[in-house]
Order: structure tokens, then C-alpha cells, then sequence
């Protein structure tokens, strides 16, 4: 089993292919046909008029930061329950310095098989990585009882967020939130009490953690007994980091507008227009005017999930910083990951990377438009 480190960008879907800027850069005829004397409405500042800012944003929404992960070093999975007297024994093992046991189970989601944990939110919210941990949505969605899927599954199994999927013999699964766990073979979590009504096998998987690379394998086989999947998730994290190739660092400056910026950012991806960037940055937060907290928990001017930012963020003015709320970081992390998903190759290729960012087809209609309405004002 490898830990895939891959993620996915899903924001809240935008609905309905209009083609109007924010800015004024477009304008609809059918508004001045009746062409009758009214107050004149003050234009919105043009893009090299609009000086973005980094200043940092303070107010997370509740259920933000505020954890301490404890990282799972351990993950195994035992052949029944793990009795109480076999936990404590655990805990006690040389270099362990916290165990949890939960549920677990397999189930077909619409045909497809996915192994997942229940767990009790606010207990497993520390074994997750920091960005999952601070992100409010994670938690909301499995108490109200839905799934939160790892990002290599959804990436895997074509999941589509907010789907509604139907379990073989049980009830309708929303795929609510996705989210990098870092637990091979595990593709997704759901709660506890969820797990119980689908029948999982109670107190079957063990996650330890304590020093680095220290705890014994064999001593944690030995209480678990014959049949335990056991997997040291130092070495799978080790490996997963040597096979994952180096991303390219670019350093935008602090450019003084943000149609600079933009354009600076684009040259991070060969192929890829600025005015992509420019179209993405007026949907999402209408060039930093509303950076969130989003109702799917996206932050800063490009509306990035935390988990995403993570793995796609940049430092992009040199600063020694990925601050997923500065434009500076922000505009070149989304050129970067739509590099990833090769929007410099145009064409489809380019649609789907824009897929990708947001998964809706209305929204890559909209984000052209206002892309090709860009490059005619700005020709």
C-alpha cells in the first residue's frame, strides 16, 4: 500500500454561464437599450488599478485552527476487536505516546469498493494532518453523517464532491469533503455512529503515535496477533516524498496591480494565458474582494482547500512564506496546479484543468468567457 499525495480542488460549484466581469470590462447591451437618463453608476477599477494585498486574514470561522495533531506513525489493522487489556498494552509499548482504536469496514458505494474508518470526530480530528485538522468543513460534514474521502480515492474512483452515491444494501452517501488523510489503504472516514448502522467491525484498527520512526513493528504484530495488517507510516511517508518530484519554485515580486500579477504567475506554466488566472481570480473572490472562509471552507483570493493549498501552494513572492491568503502565494499556486493538470497543453486539456479547479462545466464556460472578454479589453 503507498500514500498517494495528490490532491484535488473542488470549491463551492458556480451555476449559469454569464459572461460579466465584475469590473466593468463587459458589459451586457440588453441593460442600455432603453437608454433613458439615470444616476451614472461609479466603474469598478480596472485590473491595473486593482493593488492586491497580503495582509493576513485572522478570522477563521469557527472550528478553525486550533488543534495539535498527533500524526499516526502506526496504522494496523487486527483480524477482530482489539480487546481493552490488548489497548492498554499498546499504549505502553516503548515510544508510543498516544493510541486510539476505531471501527472499521468495507462497503460498495454505487458498485464501487471503498474501505473506510468511523470514527468519532472529535477524537480523530488529531490524528489528522494540521490542514485537515483546521478545516471546519471536514468536521461538519461527518457529523451531519456524510463521507469525507480521501483525495487519492476521489482522484481513483472519479468521485464527484457533493455527489450523492447510493451504498449496495444502505442508505444514500454524500461525498461532502475530500481530504489527504495520509493512511494507505484507507479511502475515506465517516462517523462513528454512521459505522455502527452499516455494520462495521467495531475496535478492529489501531493508530500509534509517538517518536519518529521508533516504534517496534514486531512488538505491535505480536500483541495484535495473526492476521494484522500492520503498516509504519514513517517509511511509507519516506517513500511517498522520494517518488514525488520537486515542484518548480518561480518568485513573482509584489507586483502593483494585480493585472501584473497575473501576468507574472502565468509564466510559471508554459502555454497557459494570464487572462485564465485573471478570470478564475474575479470568480472566486472577485480579485480578492471576498476571500472567505467559503461555505465548503476555501480560503483567499484564489479559494483554495486547505488540503490543497498543502500540496499546490507556492511561495511566490519569495518571502519564505505559502500563505494560501496572499494574492502573491495564491495567484502562482493556482497556475501551478493548473499546470499539474496540463492547462498549459490549451485546448481541452486546458478545459478540463479549469475542471479540475472547480468540478463543473458551467463554471469552465463562465471562466472562458470572462477569460476571452480579458484578453479583447486588455489587447
Amino acid at each position: 500500500m503507498l500514500m498517494v499525495l495528490a490532491v484535488l480542488a473542488v470549491t463551492a460549484a458556480a451555476g449559469g454561464v454569464v459572461v460579466l466581469l465584475g469590473d466593468d470590462m463587459v458589459n451586457t447591451a440588453q441593460e442600455n437599450v432603453r437608454r433613458q437618463p439615470r444616476a451614472q453608476q461609479p466603474a469598478s477599477p480596472r485590473l491595473d488599478q486593482i493593488v492586491p494585498t497580503a495582509q493576513p486574514v485572522q478570522d477563521f470561522g469557527q472550528g478553525g485552527p486550533g488543534v495539535t495533531v498527533t500524526p499516526p506513525r502506526v496504522l494496523a489493522v487486527a483480524g477482530g476487536t482489539v480487546p481493552e487489556q490488548t489497548r492498554h498494552r499498546l499504549a505502553q509499548l516503548t515510544h508510543v505516546q498516544k493510541a486510539v482504536v476505531v471501527d472499521a469496514g468495507a462497503v460498495k458505494m454505487s458498485g464501487t469498493a471503498l474501505n473506510l474508518l468511523a470514527v468519532d470526530p472529535a477524537e480523530f480530528r488529531s490524528w489528522t494532518p494540521q490542514p485537515v485538522a483546521d478545516e471546519p468543513a471536514v468536521w461538519s460534514a461527518l457529523a451531519r453523517g456524510e463521507l469525507v474521502a480521501d483525495t487519492s480515492a476521489m482522484r481513483r474512483f472519479g468521485l464527484i464532491l457533493g455527489a450523492m452515491y447510493q451504498v449496495d444494501g444502505g442508505p444514500r452517501l454524500r461525498a461532502a469533503a475530500s481530504a489527504p488523510l495520509g493512511l494507505p489503504g484507507v479511502d475515506g472516514v465517516i462517523s462513528a455512529d454512521l459505522g455502527r448502522s452499516l455494520g462495521f467491525a467495531p475496535d478492529v484498527a489501531v493508530l500509534l503515535h509517538g517518536k519518529p520512526g521508533a516504534i517496534s513493528e514486531a512488538k505491535v504484530r505480536k500483541l495484535l496477533g495473526k492476521g494484522a495488517q500492520v503498516v509504519m507510516l514513517d517509511a511509507s511517508e519516506r517513500a511517498a516524498k522520494q517518488r514525488q518530484p520537486q515542484q518548480p519554485q518561480v518568485s513573482v515580486g509584489r507586483p502593483s496591480s494585480y493585472l501584473d500579477l497575473y501576468k507574472a504567475a502565468a509564466t510559471r506554466c508554459p502555454g497557459l494565458s494570464w487572462t485564465v488566472l485573471a478570470a478564475i481570480g474575479q470568480v472566486e473572490s472577485s480579485h480578492g474582494r471576498n476571500n472567505g472562509p467559503s461555505s465548503a471552507g476555501a480560503l483567499g483570493p484564489m479559494q483554495f482547500m486547505p488540503a490543497t493549498w498543502k500540496h499546490y501552494g507556492v511561495d511566490g513572492d519569495g518571502d519564505g512564506k505559502k500563505d494560501i491568503w496572499s494574492p502573491y502565494d495564491a495567484v502562482p499556486g493556482a497556475a501551478n496546479y493548473l499546470c499539474a493538470n496540463k492547462a498549459g497543453e490549451g485546448g481541452e486539456r486546458l478545459r478540463k484543468a479549469i475542471w479540475f479547479y472547480n468540478h463543473s462545466w458551467d463554471y469552465v464556460n463562465k471562466v472562458m468567457g470572462i477569460a476571452d472578454a480579458y484578453a479583447r479589453t486588455y489587447a
